[in-house]
This record gives C-alpha cells, sequence and structure tokens, in this order.
C-alpha cells in the first residue's frame, strides 16, 4: 500500500507471501486479495496517523476460478463483508464442467406479476 497522492512518502506491506486483485470492503476497514494458491484472503486495516493491518486471514480456500492471465478480477465482496460472488472451477462436485446453463429472460416481468406493488 502507498499513500495518495504522495505514494513515494510510505510503503506498507500488506500480505505476508504475496497476492493480486484486492478490493476494499464497503466498510473501508478490510482489503481482501488472492493470495498465490488461489485462496481468498483478508487483512484489516487502520488508517489515520498510524497505518496498522493485521495478520491475514483465510476467507475461502482454493478452487475457485483465480486464472492470473484474466484481466480483472474474478469475485466480489458483499456490502455487509459477509459473503463473496465467486466462479467456482469445474462442476457441481468439483470435477467436471456443468452441462448446461439457464438463462431466465424478462424476469423482472415474472417479478412485478408475482409480488405486485399495489
Amino acid at each position: 500500500m502507498r499513500p495518495f497522492p504522495d505514494v513515494n512518502s510510505g510503503h506498507w506491506t500488506v500480505s505476508t507471501n504475496g497476492g493480486t486483485r484486492p478490493i476494499w470492503s464497503r466498510s473501508g476497514q478490510e482489503l481482501v486479495y488472492v493470495s498465490p494458491t488461489g485462496a481468498l484472503m483478508r487483512v484489516g486495516v487502520t488508517s489515520g496517523p498510524a497505518w496498522a493491518v493485521t495478520t491475514p486471514t483465510l476467507v475461502v480456500k482454493e478452487g475457485y476460478f483465480t486464472n492470473p492471465g484474466w484481466w480483472g478480477r474474478s469475485y466480489d465482496i458483499s456490502p455487509d463483508g459477509q459473503r463473496f460472488l465467486m466462479i467456482k472451477e469445474g462442476g457441481v462436485d468439483g470435477t467436471a464442467a456443468p452441462p448446461s446453463i439457464i438463462v431466465v429472460l424478462n424476469w423482472f416481468e415474472e417479478l412485478k406479476r408475482l409480488v405486485p406493488t399495489q
């Protein structure tokens, strides 16, 4: 991490073994990143006059799509920081690709029909 806009005035290590694709939690109190093994890690962050991070903790173990050659981040964090959206490697049992995908069109119209607003 480095302060902005003076990025040369400080440099702090966040992970103990490296990592990529960081994302801040909505609270700004945690930083989540992908470890070199593909696990999702979390560190607590305290900013202000003194900078401090907690020891990294495992959030989600390896087994999800985190291809380093792929541009962008392959996961997201929920607004409350309690859930993660990730792409599972392989199929349901982790050994084979799923045989099909179901795409629902016009789902909003179906929702309006099932749950009228008036």
